[in-house]
């Protein structure tokens, strides 16, 4: 069953050592600046009066590399997300989590255990999210994060496949005609604070002896608003949530939008998972990777379980005659992925917010695309 909770679980019984570099990327909500350092917790800490009572989980270390006999033992897959971008990941009003994040986590559940549903949802802010993530909130975080070479380093943190490739834009009305970036001289412009995103557009502007106003916001929840009320000429984010936002404004009534065309830093974002366990890593690769490759193969939820011809690969990947490379997972997970979530086109295609995949960076390498995986053989 699909278990939501909008509260962090309480850190069991030690002090994190991981500092953390909050800054979040153009597609993350900005919370803001580094947060002082988490102080120990007890198991007994109670959650504020307006949320649902705290459940306790068992905090799996990295150097153990145990998560996958704990996911098991759970019985169910704990993902640390979001709930406020639509497209990606957002508590509807029925209290469903959907998205292609979700949808990601979903595709994690089906591979271990066969059942999509099998997910827990921790919602999690850009600040807190490495630390989340490092003390065992989480089993893998997937929340539109920027892999970077710091948060690789730094974070005790493992960035996984690439599922969607970003890069971050600027978006005006379309009414104000501008199309380039020196159209924005001396305009003001709405920015996540405390983040990468903010720190690409000084620097972009910056190098181009552009001026430019920033006007700052802690996240999406306010600075849109902003940005429509006409505080801002224009609006920076990762390209995929500024896609999100011109489709709502647009859907609302409001009026036209335009995304510049130019990209001014590279986005790659992917499931994050901690440092030190190889087996969990790779049960997380593979299981998401199924859903490129079966796109690949021309599979989809509607013939993968019924596959009746003879390509050797085809049935590798299937579990057929008893193939398994040892991933730890069931020789049927990509049936089960498939049949119960889709294949990468289809799970895209679910989120119209996030703009024509055809074409993109995102679609197939076979139709000029990024999307690439290792042979499964």
């Amino acid at each position: 069953m699909n278990k939501t909770f909008r509260h962090f679980l309480p850190v069991l019984g030690f002090v994190l050592v991981f500092s953390l570099i909050a800054a979040s990327c153009g597609n993350d909500d900005g919370d803001g600046a580094t947060p002082a350092a988490p102080e120990a917790t007890a198991a007994s800490t109670e959650a504020p009066a307006a949320s649902e009572p705290a459940e306790t989980v068992t905090v799996v270390h990295a150097q153990d590399g145990g998560t996958l006999q704990a996911v098991l033992d759970r019985g169910h897959v704990m993902c640390g997300s979001r709930d406020d971008l639509p497209g990606f990941a957002l508590l509807n009003e029925d209290g469903e989590y959907v998205g292609f994040d979700i949808d990601m986590c979903r595709v994690l559940a089906a591979a271990v255990f066969g059942d999509s549903d099998a997910i827990e949802i921790v919602p999690v802010t850009s600040a807190e999210r490495f630390t989340a993530l490092a003390s065992g909130q989480f089993d893998v975080m997937n929340r539109n994060t920027t892999w970077t070479a710091t948060r690789d380093g730094d974070e005790g943190a493992n960035f996984n496949f690439i599922y969607y490739y970003d890069g971050q834009g600027l978006m005006v009305p379309a009414s104000t005609g501008f199309t380039t970036l020196q159209d924005l001289a001396d305009a003001n412009i709405c920015v996540s604070t405390g983040t990468t995103t903010e720190l690409n557009l000084t620097a972009v502007f910056a190098a181009r002896d552009i001026p430019f106003n920033p006007v700052t916001f802690e996240g999406f929840d306010t600075l849109v608003p902003a940005y429509q009320e006409g505080q801002c000429e224009a609006m920076t984010s990762d390209t995929s949530v500024l896609g999100v936002f011109k489709f709502e404004i647009e859907q609302d009534g409001g009026p036209e939008q335009h995304i510049m065309a130019e990209i001014i830093s590279k986005e790659p974002l992917g499931p994050v998972v901690r440092d030190g366990d190889t087996q969990w890593a790779q049960v997380v690769n593979w299981a998401i990777m199924a859903t490129v490759q079966a796109w690949e193969f021309g599979l989809d939820s509607t013939n993968i379980a019924s596959y009746d011809g003879t390509d050797p690969n085809i049935l590798n990947f299937l579990g057929r005659d008893g193939f398994d490379p040892g991933l730890g997972l069931p020789t049927d997970f990509a049936i089960q992925v498939v049949s119960q979530v889709g294949n990468y086109e289809e799970i895209y295609n679910r989120h119209p917010q996030l703009g024509t995949l055809a074409g993109s960076a995102n679609d197939l390498w076979t139709n000029g695309g990024l999307m690439y995986v290792p042979p499964y053989r």
